[in-house]
């Protein structure tokens, strides 16, 4: 197979379309994507492992391996982009565009085209003289439920000694982050005339109550749970949707209100729907069998570095920049279940993602290429 440039790895990265979606209809496989990578990563010599994720919708992850022995360095991203607004984008968002020093596509940023990255670091690495394993790892959905990293992580297939996920972060180490948590609460309430409120029962009026429940709680986590590591310090909790009846003259007989939370890492998964629960159980007591609280898919947890190999240190030298935390949630808690010092460190800017004309920058390729080889070189020589 013919040694392809950067920008051909990135043109075919691009025309294969592998959209992550919760809406049957807009969901897509992974399946070409991940043969096409690991054709390639085969022909460099890797070796590679495909597993169909279970309980999805055709969706597979890739695990390519070069060299033997205990340890390692993992390269890692996902393979999936999110739904796209046709009538927003300025040009076929499958077609690899090139303008003002950029490339344009779906994915370009995030963060498929990440692999293009890496296919043009191992180039020139002496991939047979490693004496520790470089493993490269595609995962599925991670846009939706991140149902690829989850497998993996449950799995326990390697153990690595570092990892690092290709995220648009500006090159800059992404140490630690806030989990995701999104619920749907339901209220059945009794639907009839307007003009005689008493022979029905409000279910605007219930969710007001549950509404106010849910504020106190925010007020609490403001103040109990803070840590100064991020921009925004504290737990979030939005109101995100709300609906409810289907008339001005009617009783409302049902409403719906999704919300989310954005923990820190000193907040985990079950104590915060835990604390959720509680402030709810007294409208749940109110009301019995008229309120329904469910997630709306699997949380995604909080995330911070163990640092136990000193990958921050490295990753600082390499960057020559100080590492952050970030707001938003990777697969960075499911790949540091392997027990690997994990960072999230890529090229481009999250001011990208899940936008039209998605971009990056070519002035990333030159950096981002070499901080790749020399984490290589540190961890894997």
């Amino acid at each position: 197979m013919p040694n392809l440039s950067f920008i051909e790895h990135y043109k075919s990265i691009i025309a294969t379309p592998s959209i992550s979606a919760f809406e049957h209809g807009a969901d897509q496989s992974n399946k070409q994507l991940i043969e096409l990578l690991s054709g390639w990563f085969e022909a460099a010599g890797f070796h590679i492992t495909i597993q169909k994720v279970p309980d999805s919708r055709n969706k597979y992850n890739m695990l390519a391996k070069i060299g033997s022995g205990e340890g390692g360095l993992l390269l890692s991203g996902h393979s999936d982009t999110v739904p796209f607004d046709e009538h927003q984008w300025r040009s076929d968002p499958f077609v690899l565009k090139q303008k003002d020093n950029k490339i344009f596509g779906l994915g370009t940023c995030d963060m498929k085209g990440f692999f293009a990255f890496i296919l043009e670091a191992i180039k020139t690495v002496p991939l047979h003289k490693l004496k520790k394993p470089l493993y490269i790892l595609a995962t599925a959905d991670e846009e939706t439920s991140m149902a690829g990293a989850r497998f993996f992580a449950q799995q326990q297939l390697i153990k690595p000694d570092m990892a690092i996920i290709g995220e648009p972060t500006e090159l800059v180490p992404i140490y630690k982050h806030k989990g995701h948590i999104a619920q749907s609460l339901n209220i059945t309430g009794k639907a009839g005339h307007s003009s005689d409120p008493d022979k029905g029962v409000n279910a605007i009026e219930i969710m007001y109550q549950a509404i106010g429940q849910l504020m106190d709680l925010q007020t609490k986590l403001r103040t109990k749970f803070h840590d100064d590591a991020f921009s925004v310090p504290h737990v979030t909790m939005n109101l995100g949707h709300i609906h409810g009846g289907d008339g001005e003259n009617r009783i409302c007989g049902h409403c719906k209100l999704n919300f989310d939370m954005r923990a820190v890492p000193e907040l985990s998964d079950e104590h915060a729907l835990a604390l959720i629960d509680e402030a709810l159980a007294p409208v749940f007591a109110k009301y019995p069998n008229r309120l329904n609280l469910e997630l709306m898919y699997p949380t995604a947890p909080a995330f911070s570095c163990r640092d136990e190999q000193n990958i921050l240190a490295i990753a600082e030298q390499l960057t020559g920049k100080k590492f952050q935390s970030a707001n938003y949630a990777t697969e960075a808690p499911f790949i540091d279940q392997l027990g690997c010092d994990t960072i999230v460190l890529g090229p481009g800017s999250i001011e990208q993602a899940h936008q039209p004309d998605e971009f990056m920058s070519l002035d990333y390729v030159n950096p981002t290429v070499n901080i790749l080889q020399q984490m290589i070189s540190k961890v894997c020589f």
